[in-house]
């Protein structure tokens, strides 16, 4: 029979609600909140702050009473201005409800605009990936707003387009290959001839041809 797990609850607790002008109702912001709190806090307590849906919460055993009250200095002061923490692409994906590609084709033609870069080194790796980041208050204004079914419909429309333009150059090319191919007839090789006659122009100018 296997063993169950026994799992202790910390005995001080303290927890901290996250506005919703931090998170934007997003649980990967929250989460996002959470890995940028653990950042500032000592590598020893990090585990010790976790998110239980849109809170913050600290537990410790009984016995850390000082180290618990010193991260929780710590957490409380991490979280100050929390509200305008940069958003980072996974973030503002599930805040929208878009798709990487449509954050990336937004971003391309200026329609989601970035507020700068920032470089991170991957966990237990040498490589950096530096990524776009936006301004929540960008963020805030695009969800009053509800631009992003406005974006859609601009995008397929933009589709369309450029589906109708390319059937007319493909259809132009066709009908130039058949001019090319075509068989010249008596009246345009006299044509042709007599256009590469030196003066020619002139003559017809005169009328002389009529």
């Amino acid at each position: 029979m296997p063993k169950q797990e026994i799992i202790i609850a910390p005995a001080l607790v303290e927890t901290w609600t996250l506005s919703p002008a931090a998170t934007f109702g997003s649980s990967v912001r929250a989460k996002g909140i959470l890995l940028e709190v653990r950042a500032r806090l000592p590598v020893a307590v990090r585990k010790s702050l976790d998110v239980n849906g849109m809170a913050l919460v600290l537990g410790m055993a009984k016995d850390s009473e000082h180290e618990f009250a010193s991260t929780s200095a710590a957490v409380s002061q991490a979280l100050e201005g929390i509200e305008n923490l940069p958003v980072i692409p996974r973030e503002i994906q599930d805040i929208l409800g878009i798709s990487a590609g449509e954050r990336h084709r937004w971003l391309k033609d200026g329609r989601l605009q970035s507020a700068g870069t920032r470089t991170v080194r991957l966990s237990g790796r040498a490589r950096q990936i530096t990524f776009h980041v936006f301004d929540p208050r960008v963020v805030e204004d695009l969800l009053d707003r509800a631009v992003i079914d406005e974006w859609r419909e601009e995008d397929i429309a933009a589709r369309a387009e450029n589906r109708r333009q390319a059937a007319y150059r493909a259809k132009l090319t066709r009908s130039l290959k058949k001019v090319a191919k075509k068989p010249k007839t008596v009246g345009s090789e006299i044509d042709d001839a007599a256009s590469k006659l030196l003066g020619w122009d002139e003559f017809d100018v005169d009328g002389l041809l009529r």
